[in-house]
């Protein structure tokens, strides 16, 4: 990102973070039509159960929900539909081989608007496991706990 560009979070995927540890992150662009960019604008979109999945050469981003823009009537999009995803070939090849050989998992952390355009965070992550979950729990209640005996 360059410096000098205002970055607008337009929504998180918080239970990214539970669910995977995520050890890269990527910037990519999403490709939308008109009602989907103002709907999204709006903060009508949901990252619940989205992931990104390679067919071909190229990187799709199924399941986002991005809700009908009101305004758009009969030229409105599908919600649910699949979304094309624009990365750089180096970096698609790259993590089409971790994804494959290594068993990494694609998924969207953020969508924000920055420079006027649409971005989604994807973070390159492995599935936790029950036990490192409950771990997770323990350290952020432990940090919650400091920061209130600081306070006073």
């Amino acid at each position: 990102m360059s410096e000098g560009r205002k970055r607008r979070s337009i929504v998180r995927n918080r239970r990214a973070t539970h669910e995977f540890s995520i050890e890269e992150t990527i910037e990519a662009g999403i490709v939308l039509v008109g009602s989907e960019v103002k709907s999204i604008r709006d903060g009508r979109v949901g990252l619940a159960d989205c992931h990104a999945v390679f067919e071909g050469n190229e990187l799709w981003l199924r399941n986002l929900h991005v809700a009908e823009y009101p305004q758009a009537n009969q030229f409105n999009h599908e919600p649910l539909r699949p979304r094309k995803l624009l990365v750089h070939r180096r970096q698609l090849e790259s993590l089409r081989g971790k994804v494959e050989r290594e068993g990494y998992a694609l998924i969207p952390l953020e969508i924000y608007l920055t420079g006027g355009r649409v971005k989604v965070a994807l973070g390159l992550g492995r599935g936790k496991k029950a036990h490192d979950k409950r771990e997770a729990i323990k350290e952020r209640d432990a940090r919650r706990e400091m920061a209130r005996a600081l306070k006073g």
